[in-house]
């Protein structure tokens, strides 16, 4: 080939792949990174050990501050605060993955960054257990009232109490979205002596004596404890307003760790002062302040509800949920990079292909993102005739396709004129050969 291949990671052509040009190796130390917000250091790690150049930041970016950041670089990560908008991402000239270092991905316009070829990867349950374990903790507090007793003692009373305070053994508790932080919570739940029920959309296997329920007001209506845990979607917008509030058992609890949207929260502060909700526990808010500081001022009727416990979208803020976070969307970001894999994306065609063997030295993996429409795969099938299709795949996704293809007995005077080619084709919106 035009250049030794490295014994670790692949070379790649060029990250500016929009028109025709000349076709040159490069070194994975030329992957520029931007990392904001205070990524873990786990993925800081991981991008230094490809040999990537890594700038961080501790804080989001914004303005003008940001564009000039993200001009020149391959992979930027972020976590909530940073909203790459399509103002930001039309300044990002060689941009190919976004990270999100979180579980949500709505500080990202998806849709325009796929039609810009961008793939972007989150992290959706690497805080799984920092979740579940919070709702425990949540539980237990709600259940003894230990937040009303921590406030009044911070304020010199004591009131020593045991009306209205409860053990949670025998207590039923009610899981609204059995994915992987419900179904752990259903196992921790049950070991702590709860009666766990369900409810999904989905057929889901339970985990130990859990049973599932065939619909959301049969669960609200024998639930103790309601704890939520879906997806937000235009299904569970508002999902939790008045009338499912009323349909709650007097005297239980709702427990609202998913997003923000489910809960009406006027619905929710009516309930608690009425009395007919014992209590609650909200870890997110339909609006969210953009920074620390005294900057929550939305919701003044919870501020002055009776045993509510507030907390400021913390159910995945522990260090082990960071690492392991740091550690997934890293992975899949380098995968992308090194080798064009694309599983885990959220706004993509998810393929993958076997990694090229060192042996293979006249074997090139040709990336060609493109726009879904007609009579793609025939034209680029036709540019790859004259070679040996090892491997290919294609998918597509809205408005975007992907293939993935390794062809073999490729002389670097085929590997000029194969990308130009490919590159030339209508329908292409971003284009690598890695070799």
């Amino acid at each position: 080939m035009a250049a030794e291949q490295e014994a670790t990671r692949p070379r790649t052509g060029s990250f500016t792949q929009t028109k025709p040009k000349v076709l040159r190796p490069f070194n994975t130390a030329e992957v520029k990174v931007l990392l904001l917000e205070n990524v873990n250091v786990t993925a800081v790690e991981a991008f230094k050990k490809q040999g990537y150049q890594v700038e961080t930041f501790t804080k989001a970016l914004v303005g003008d501050e940001l564009i000039e950041k993200i001009k020149d670089v391959h992979v930027i990560g972020i976590r909530s605060k940073t909203k790459l908008t399509k103002a930001v991402l039309d300044e990002a000239k060689n941009l190919m993955a976004i990270g999100c270092f979180c579980i949500g991905t709505n500080q990202v316009d998806l849709q325009h960054a796929a039609k810009k070829g961008v793939a972007v990867f989150n992290s959706p349950f690497s805080n799984s257990r920092s979740v579940a374990e919070l709702v425990i903790g949540e539980v237990i507090t709600l259940a003894r009232q230990l937040g009303d007793r921590n406030i009044e003692m911070h304020q010199g009373v004591w009131n020593k109490l045991s009306k209205n305070c409860f053990e949670i053994r025998h207590k039923t508790l009610g899981i609204v979205g059995y994915g992987h932080i419900g179904s752990q919570l259903s196992v921790l739940a049950e070991a702590m002596g709860m009666t766990v029920y369900f409810y999904d959309v989905l057929q889901i296997m339970p985990l130990g004596q859990a049973k599932s329920v065939d619909s959301l007001d049969e669960l609200l209506a024998i639930a103790d404890f309601v704890s939520l845990h879906v997806p937000e979607t235009e299904e569970t917008k508002n999902m939790i307003g008045e009338r499912e509030l009323n349909m709650m058992k007097p005297g239980s609890y709702l427990l609202n760790n998913a997003r923000g949207t489910v809960v009406q929260i006027p619905a929710l502060a009516k309930a608690l002062h009425s009395g007919h909700l014992a209590g609650a526990a909200i870890d997110v808010y339909p609006k969210e302040p953009a920074a620390n500081g005294p900057n929550f001022n939305e919701y003044p009727d919870l501020l002055t509800a009776k045993n509510l416990i507030m907390t400021p979208h913390i159910g995945g803020s522990t260090e082990e949920a960071q690492s392991m976070i740091g550690v997934e969307v890293s992975t899949a970001l380098i995968k992308f990079i090194n080798e064009g894999g694309s599983l885990g994306a959220v706004n993509f065609p998810e393929i993958d292909l076997r990694a090229i063997s060192q042996d293979d030295k006249d074997t090139v993996r040709v990336l060609y993102i493109h726009r879904n429409i007609p009579g793609v795969l025939k034209a680029i099938n036709e540019i790859l005739a004259d070679h040996n299709v090892e491997k290919q795949y294609s998918d597509s996704k809205g408005d975007v396709a992907y293939v993935m293809a390794d062809i073999s007995n490729v002389t670097p005077e085929h590997l000029e004129s194969l990308y130009n080619a490919i590159v030339a084709t209508p329908a292409n919106i971003k284009t690598r050969v890695l070799y």
